[in-house]
């Protein structure tokens, strides 16, 4: 009985590895491996709204950051980002919290995270409520209540703490990235604070 031996991999498609000089992190991607990546497979990202909550658990404000974008746009937008080959759902959730937010922010993640909803961004506008230029993204979305001191980082420049009225308004969602209002919407419908 003859072996067969598997047909080599077609150029082009060798597996994703560390880049040059970064072993410390196998999950990383070189700015070249994350846009072929992009190009080939949807994205899997987290959001998060974070809120402030009374002594019942009621929404009472919702922090919506203020974000520079690489082409020097100034949005609003949520808590977001991606996460990495072999995180768990829940560390990239914190992981991205406290990077938009800051160490003291304090963010309250429950036992079991469970998505309000999960949202696909496209690059083609008009597939769904949500658009990003950039890829195919499936978003997993959390409303975190947090307790602490937020003090932003990374890009993001202010969380501006609104009411959830406020949030929802339609002034706002005309300055939220990919349909970004949208999300926030359900996610306050999520927890009941839309009346």
């Amino acid at each position: 009985m003859a072996v067969r031996t598997p047909d080599p991999e077609p150029a082009g498609d060798e597996p994703f590895g560390p880049p040059p000089g970064n072993v410390s992190n196998p999950a990383w991607l070189s700015e070249i491996e994350l846009a072929e990546a992009r190009r080939r497979l949807p994205m899997l990202y987290v959001e998060a709204l974070p809120v402030r909550t009374d002594g019942m658990g009621a929404v009472t404000q919702v922090g919506i950051l203020l974000r520079a974008t690489p082409v020097g746009e100034i949005t609003r937008t949520i808590v977001s980002g991606r996460v990495r080959y072999g995180e768990t759902v829940r560390d990239a959730l914190f992981r991205h919290l406290e990077n938009d937010l800051g160490p003291m922010a304090f963010p309250l993640l429950p036992p079991q995270p469970v998505p309000f909803t999960v949202a696909e961004y496209f690059p083609l506008p008009g597939v769904t409520a949500f658009h990003d230029d950039r890829q195919h993204a499936v978003s997993l979305a959390f409303v975190v209540p947090v307790t602490g001191t937020c003090e932003p980082r990374q890009d993001a420049l202010e969380v501006t703490w609104l009411t959830p009225q406020e949030a929802a308004s339609d002034a706002l969602a005309s300055e939220m990235e990919g349909g970004r209002g949208t999300l926030v919407r359900l996610a306050l419908a999520s927890v009941g604070a839309l009346h």
